[in-house]
């Protein structure tokens, strides 16, 4: 898969506008157009590092209901 792919798939997942998803993970809304449209390729682990992220968070989202409920 192409990296403008996968950094495309991994916004879409979160349901985020572009803007949105830029300032979430810290990075220029331009440079994030310009990674999807692949008018500019980011180095090869950006896309590994983002999806991390959206993991961690995800994890953390669930363990934070766990220790509510419990």
């Amino acid at each position: 898969m192409e990296t403008a792919d996968k950094i495309k798939e991994l916004r879409e997942q979160t349901g985020m506008t572009r803007k949105d998803f830029a300032v979430h993970m810290g990075i220029p809304l331009r440079t994030m157009e310009d990674w999807e449209a692949g008018r500019r390729r980011p180095p090869e682990y950006i896309p590994r590092l983002m999806s991390y992220q959206l993991k961690y968070e995800e994890l953390i989202k669930k363990a934070e209901g766990e220790k509510d409920e419990g």
